[in-house]
């Protein structure tokens, strides 16, 4: 004996710290392999990191330049448009254009009224040609230039005018551009650009010849100029189809200081914007193939792009939805003097940086195609990513092969012991078996789909075919569509939720009437199972059989009711004046528990209490129970006490719910003044919706010697002490009930007087 059990305890030593070693093995290699993975992805995400910190750097430096040039070509326009108002200011400022404006505006010349003579091209260019001569930056020239016009003939103001505005828009750019493969005739072109003089009522004085109409466009500018504010008129499509911009400055009488003073009349200048401008957005020394700088603005929910495009599109003629994504213009507008990288109008992914034009609504957005800019910072990152991810590579590979010649002998090892827990598996397999085949509930498992999985003996054999013939079939195949359906409804809720749970589900008739339908009652358990490899998410299910435990319990509550309601008749008998009192009573407190959302087995423990409630009065003698007068003070506390007498004689009964507790606290008010001294949250809750159907009750049933009280009057007296004597919810809900859920027509019969007592 004592050889057997050394026998014994060598062989079972050896086993368990071979057991030990493997788990503390296993932690190690689990700790070593979680170790090698938190390098390698460190590492990675370091090179990542490294990486994505150069590209970011060098999109800065792509950030600096792009300003640098944006910033440059910006100045050079902002240059073009206050030279433009420049020569409008030259106009504006000349002392004899002011002096005959001062004339016009008080009316002492009226030679600036009629048209000149129409003069041939030959007089109008010399005329031209001899005012070009005159330097315009010295007041003084003009003036000998106008003394020397005096001396040689009397030429008219309006003349002279127009001859000074045909001289500097030759000189300016403010006129027409030259016909192309026109026939030189004698036929009057359409205007499209040049200068006039209006006067302060913003009527045209006198202009060039290639001057167009009056339009709103100008006349708004030319009220803006009048009120003292230079105006620009922005660049639009003209008459010719090229685009224009027009400049307007007031002009002052010679007295005038400017300052606060409304101009005599304006001068306007249009002029066709072409290369004088469009090159001005060319970046000198600019040898990349994808860079470009262009104009846009918003024109409504739409980005217009007022310059020439590198794709040929000429200026004006582009013009793209403001809510495209990622779009460059769109961004230069929202966010001017920003920088980002986004889509350009031919869809390509563009380093774009823009800048305001100032005194116009423009834009300039300076770009670069994201390939040309990054092109190179890609491929060498991409060429130092390789690198580092092949390094880490490498290291990694000679770390597993390391590890793997040191794991050999164990992974033979490994492989017995393998063999050896699957033989345990399998025992322990046959043991669970053996114990759900010998339980008398159903065991079964199914996934979301209803087909088993699993299914134990008493499953099988309910089913009448074997446990292997089940698996992969639907339960629909093998319990039939009605119970199916109901499970597989409790079962998709229990895998939406992944939470076990309980039910009851019943089959059949409940009434037990149809012999061809029979009741069938079934407790079930589901717990939800995760899926893994092999098998997808599940559900168990225990499934017991309670029908003949529900036959059992409802003839229990039969039972009691029926002898609820004998014991009530009895009192009924003894106290006609208050018939029916203690089932009103029970009817309207269950009436207020399932309002107020309480359990079943509240409304019930209600329902029971308010029945049984007035039992005790079976010791009261029957003439104080019919007595009609007056009664003394003595009789009132015997009838004040009688609920008590019921908890008496109630006390070793067992009730589902707190019943007796409930009658036991049904006398003590919310303010504590009851005979338990019991207040507020103290007093059962089922007590508490006792007291207030009582008390309607009471008020609100015909007596034999006394009329009903109003429904109404009866619940303002409840609201009236609510908060004193009464809970406020049960009185809340006893109101809805009457006022919102047909209380008043469901109780109408409480009003009806009782037949008199013989």
């Amino acid at each position: 004996m004592a050889d057997t059990e050394e026998e014994t305890a060598s062989s079972t030593g050896p086993e368990k710290s071979g057991q030990g070693e493997k788990r503390q093995f296993s932690k190690t290699a689990m700790l070593i392999v979680a170790g090698i993975v938190i390098a390698i992805g460190g590492a990675i995400a370091g090179v990542f990191a490294f990486v994505d910190s150069e590209r970011q750097r060098d999109v800065q430096a792509w950030q600096v330049r792009l300003g640098i040039v944006a910033d440059s070509r910006t100045a050079d326009v902002n240059s073009w448009v206050e030279q433009n108002f420049a020569h409008m200011r030259e106009l504006a400022q000349n002392a004899s254009l002011q002096l005959y404006m001062s004339e016009l505006e008080a009316g002492g010349d009226e030679d600036l009224e009629p048209e000149p003579e129409p003069q041939s091209e030959e007089s109008e260019q010399s005329a031209a040609d001899s005012l070009m001569a005159v330097d315009p930056d010295t007041e003084t020239d003009l003036e000998d230039a106008e003394e020397s016009e005096d001396e040689g003939s009397e030429q008219a103001p309006a003349t002279y005018l127009r001859n000074l505005l045909i001289a500097t828009s030759e000189r300016t750019g403010f006129k027409a551009p030259a016909p192309v493969g026109e026939i030189a005739a004698n036929v009057e072109r359409a205007g499209v650009a040049g200068i006039g003089l209006v006067d302060k009522d913003g009527k045209s004085i006198v202009a060039t010849p290639d001057m167009p109409p009056m339009t709103s466009r100008i006349r708004k500018a030319v009220a803006q100029a009048l009120d003292g504010d230079p105006a620009i008129i922005d660049m639009y499509e003209g008459v010719g189809g090229d685009p224009t911009i027009g400049f307007v400055l007031p002009i002052y009488g010679i007295q005038s200081d400017g300052d606060g003073a409304a101009g005599i009349g304006a001068v306007v200048g249009l002029r066709v914007i072409g290369q004088d401008l469009f090159k001005r957005l060319k970046q000198p020394g600019d040898t990349s193939a994808s860079s470009e700088t262009y104009i846009v603005r918003s024109a409504g929910a739409t980005v217009q792009y007022l310059t020439p495009l590198a794709d040929d599109t000429a200026a004006l003629k582009k013009s793209m939805s403001a809510d495209t994504p990622d779009l460059a213009g769109a961004y230069a507008l929202g966010r001017p003097g920003g920088f980002a990288i986004k889509t350009d109008y031919g869809g390509t992914e563009v380093l774009a940086a823009s800048r305001q034009i100032a005194s116009l609504p423009w834009v300039l957005v300076r770009k670069i195609s994201r390939e040309e800019a990054l092109s190179s910072t890609d491929t060498r990152l991409t060429t130092i990513l390789g690198v580092f991810i092949g390094l880490i590579i490498i290291v990694t590979l000679a770390i597993l092969y390391v590890w793997k010649k040191g794991a050999s002998m164990r992974a033979t090892q490994a492989l017995h012991d393998a063999e050896i827990a699957l033989e345990r598996f399998g025992n322990m397999s046959k043991f669970m078996k053996v114990i759900t085949d010998n339980q008398p509930n159903h065991i079964i498992a199914v996934d979301e789909n209803t087909l088993y999985t699993f299914a134990n003996g008493p499953a099988a054999d309910d089913a009448g075919i074997e446990i292997p013939d089940m698996m992969g079939k639907t339960m629909a195949s093998v319990i039939g569509p009605v119970k199916a359906q109901k499970y597989a409804e409790l079962n998709k809720e229990v895998l939406r939720d992944f939470e076990k749970t309980s039910n009851t589900v019943i089959f059949g008739d409940e009434e037990g009437n149809d012999p061809d339908n029979p009741l069938e009652v079934i407790r079930t358990y589901h717990v939800p199972l995760r899926g893994d490899r092999d098998f997808p998410p599940a559900v168990l299910m225990i499934l017991s059989d309670i029908t003949e435990l529900t036959y059992e319990k409802r003839r229990g509550e039969k039972m009691m009711r029926q002898l609820t309601d004998t014991l009530v008749s009895v009192v009924d008998r003894r106290d006609p004046f208050s018939a029916n009192h203690s089932f009103r009573v029970a009817e309207v407190a269950s009436a207020i528990a399932e309002e107020m959302g309480l359990r079943e087995l509240d409304s019930k423990t209600v329902d029971i209490a308010g029945n049984l409630m007035n039992l005790g009065k079976i010791f009261i003698p029957e003439e104080i129970l019919t007595k009609t007068d007056d009664l003394t003070a003595e009789e009132r506390a015997m009838l004040g006490k009688a609920y008590l007498t019921t908890v008496d004689l109630l006390e070793g009964v067992e009730f589902d719910g707190p019943v007796v507790e409930t009658i036991r606290q049904f006398g003590e008010t919310w303010n504590g003044r009851g005979p338990l001294g019991l207040k507020e949250e103290e007093i059962i809750l089922t007590s508490r919706i006792l007291a207030v159907a009582n008390a309607f009750v009471g008020m609100a049933s015909a007596r034999a010697y006394r009329a009903a009280m109003p429904f109404r009057k009866a619940v303002d007296i409840l609201v009236e002490d609510a908060g004193t004597r009464y809970d406020r919810r049960p009185v809340s809900a006893l109101l809805n009930l009457l006022e919102n859920r047909d209380g008043m027509e469901r109780w109408a019969h409480f009003r009806i007087a009782p037949p008199e007592s013989t």
